[in-house]
């Protein structure tokens, strides 16, 4: 009985070192104020010395590549300024109605005219966008152009007209006798209203 108490205190009073805590922290404290450590620990603390050389060095390297960069930008940043100026502000809604323009006039430059049919009736739906945008209220785009005055909008005209166009092209379909001039005189009436009431 006595044999195997004693058996017990000498298994108890072995170090296990891997659930030491106390172990660990002794050899960070030796690694860092330079107390003599012999065997695995020495190798250790060798390696963790030379792993954070390196890290160290590839941190103030990398810190002075993105000093560098940062700089370069700024410095190419300056440059262009000079060339081009101050770049304009866009808004999201101005990028978006000039590519609705972009588009229609893409369909004008086709050679098919039902193209051209399809730009002067895009333009139409913009043309209702717009005044809807402007506070012109109604159903229709009709009723919308009965609520202007035409002192309020000098290219009232120019909207009846090409409404008027786009209705016959609704209408009649491949029976409306239609040209690529009058195409281009309904879209371009289509542009002045636009450019008055800032679509464009």
């Amino acid at each position: 009985m006595n044999d195997l108490a004693v058996s017990t205190s000498s298994v108890d009073q072995s170090p296990i070192h891997f659930l030491n805590l106390e172990y660990w922290f002794r050899l960070i404290y030796e690694l860092f104020f330079g107390a003599h450590v012999t065997g695995a620990a020495a190798l250790f603390a060798s390696i963790w010395t030379w792993v954070t050389f390196f890290g160290y060095l590839v941190a103030l390297l990398a810190i002075g590549i993105i000093t560098y960069t940062v700089i370069e930008l700024y410095k190419l940043r300056d440059r262009e300024k000079a060339v081009y100026g101050p770049l304009p502000e866009i808004s999201e809604d101005d990028t978006a109605e000039h590519a609705r323009w972009r588009h229609i006039e893409s369909l004008m430059e086709s050679k098919n005219p039902n193209d051209w049919r399809q730009a002067i009736i895009e333009a139409d739906i913009y043309l209702g966008d717009i005044l809807a945008r402007e506070g012109y209220h109604g159903d229709t785009i009709g009723e919308k152009l009965k609520g202007i005055e035409s002192s309020d909008l000098d290219t009232l005209n120019d909207a009846w007209e090409a409404h008027k166009v786009r209705n016959d092209i609704a209408h009649q379909g491949s029976a409306y006798p239609f040209s690529e001039s009058l195409a281009r005189r309904t879209i371009s009436r289509y542009e002045n209203v636009f450019r008055e009431l800032h679509g464009l």
